[in-house]
């Protein structure tokens, strides 16, 4: 009896110690709940990288999106297509467009209650669909990640049946109305399922309220969750990468270039706006915004408009050259890369950045003047001189160009007591005689020096005795 018991007593004991040693799974959540653009693809692809360095088991998408720019779409389904990790989908509320794109890449597809997928047609920035061009790429792509997925075999009495698991026709009727699925689609009408109608035709799994019950259905009750946190470089670049940030940044690079150049040598206006130049460029630098070619050519510009300010005089070809290369490189680093293919959302990435540029440019130019004229106009701040010598209080300019006239001779046309007029090459200049002695009309005289706006000359040896000057 007591050999039975502790037989039982070390069964129960060797139970539960290898149920508290066992790993239990890692579950890494992903979030996707705004439009899909630049900010998205930085935060997922960080997220699949954390879930690789965890060694996650699963990676749970949570998605709740109406789309955003196809660009970054077709880069998130790539991702996922490629990822090795089972990779799982929950649509909570809405999978629309590119988001109904990005869904159907992933493995297995939940859906709440009352959400939604498809509605896949490429649309421009008004909403109105696209020419065929872009939606016959568009179909292809989604017809591609369907079949991804490859097919079901299913046994039907002796018959043995093969089955996509998601129906590339049925993706393509997502996108183009034209597509005519039986039983599905008529003519016309864009593919959009509920969550029922989803799992009828093989676009959703299964359908759950929540995460956790969606890893039930999956059979996995004791698990580990584990979601990707943004450390504070990330939110520092999610911070500079701001349109809104961009153009404070813009305006101050603007600005300190224009108080340098107002007020030579203080040194600040020109650090302001090198360290936005820093701030600007180096955050879209790390995320694959800006190469070196735009940073270069910013710089080429920078160098070409100093050069046509203090060397070469007026403003012409150097200085507008200059001025579109520091524009064109601050425009071409605020889209990352170029695709032709969607080329509708390159040409809105651009206006976008475009507008960015010149708006705050142009609104850090007026500031700055308006600044500049307040600042300089104020006896409070040091910019400036402020003080005015006005010929009515006494003040008078001295013209220097006499200076030329030291070491040369001339002729007294007056008597010199100590001071008279004296011709040089044929100018007549006020002179005074130096130490103050006498010359006489007509003697020959040596200039000596020019000194508080008045010549001193000093008369020639053996020219005591000449007479006045005749005509």
């Amino acid at each position: 009896m007591r050999k039975s018991f502790l037989l039982t007593l070390l069964l129960v004991f060797t139970t539960l110690w290898g149920i508290a040693g066992e790993r239990q799974p890692l579950v890494f959540k992903v979030d996707i709940k705004d439009e899909i653009g630049p900010e998205v693809w930085r935060l997922v692809k960080k997220s699949f990288e954390k879930a690789e360095q965890e060694k996650a088991d699963y990676i749970l998408i949570d998605m709740n999106t109406y789309g955003g720019l196809v660009v970054y779409a077709d880069s998130l389904r790539t991702l996922i297509l490629n990822t090795p990790k089972p990779v799982w989908v929950f649509i909570n509320n809405n999978a629309a467009s590119a988001g109904a794109l990005i869904a159907i890449a992933c493995d297995k597809i939940y859906m709440r209650e009352g959400a939604n997928i498809g509605a896949a047609t490429v649309v421009n920035q008004t909403g109105e669909a696209m020419p065929d061009k872009y939606q016959s790429y568009m179909r292809s792509m989604i017809r591609s990640t369907a079949q991804a997925h490859g097919k079901d075999t299913i046994v039907e009495g002796n018959d043995t049946l093969y089955r996509w698991k998601r129906d590339p026709h049925i993706a393509e009727a997502m996108v183009d109305q034209s597509v005519v699925v039986s039983g599905v689609s008529d003519s016309g009408k864009v593919v959009t399922f509920t969550p029922h109608e989803a799992m009828k035709y093989g676009f959703c799994d299964g359908i759950a309220d929540q995460v956790d019950e969606v890893l039930q259905k999956e059979g996995i009750d004791h698990y580990t969750l584990s979601v990707y946190t943004p450390t504070a470089l990330d939110k520092i670049i999610g911070f500079l990468i701001n349109p809104f940030v961009r153009g404070i940044l813009i305006m101050v690079i603007v600005g300190g270039i224009y108080f340098e150049l107002q007020t030579p040598g203080i040194g600040f206006p020109l650090a302001a706006a090198a360290i936005a130049c820093l701030l600007y460029f180096a955050p879209l630098y790390l995320e694959g915004f800006a190469n070196y070619w735009e940073i270069i050519l910013f710089v080429i510009g920078v160098l070409l408009l100093l050069l046509e300010i203090f060397v070469i005089p007026g403003f012409g070809v150097t200085g507008i050259t200059g001025i579109i290369c520091i524009v064109m490189a601050l425009v071409m680093a605020g889209i990352e890369g170029f695709s032709f293919t969607f080329i509708d959302d390159f040409i809105g990435g651009l206006l976008k950045s475009l507008l960015i540029v010149l708006g705050s440019s142009l609104l850090g130019l007026g500031v700055s003047i308006w600044l500049g004229g307040k600042l300089f106009a104020s006896r409070r701040w040091a910019f400036a001189l402020q003080a005015e010598q006005r010929p009515e209080e006494g003040y008078v300019g001295v013209d220097m160009s006499v200076a030329k006239e030291i070491e040369k001779t001339g002729i007294a046309l007056t008597d010199l007591r100590p001071s008279g007029k004296v011709m040089i090459n044929e100018e007549v200049y006020d002179a005074v005689a130096d130490q103050g002695e006498y010359i006489q009309k007509g003697c020959t005289v040596k200039v000596l020096k020019y000194q508080a706006g008045q010549l001193y000359v000093l008369k020639e040896r053996g020219e005591e005795g000449k007479g006045e000057i005749t005509h």
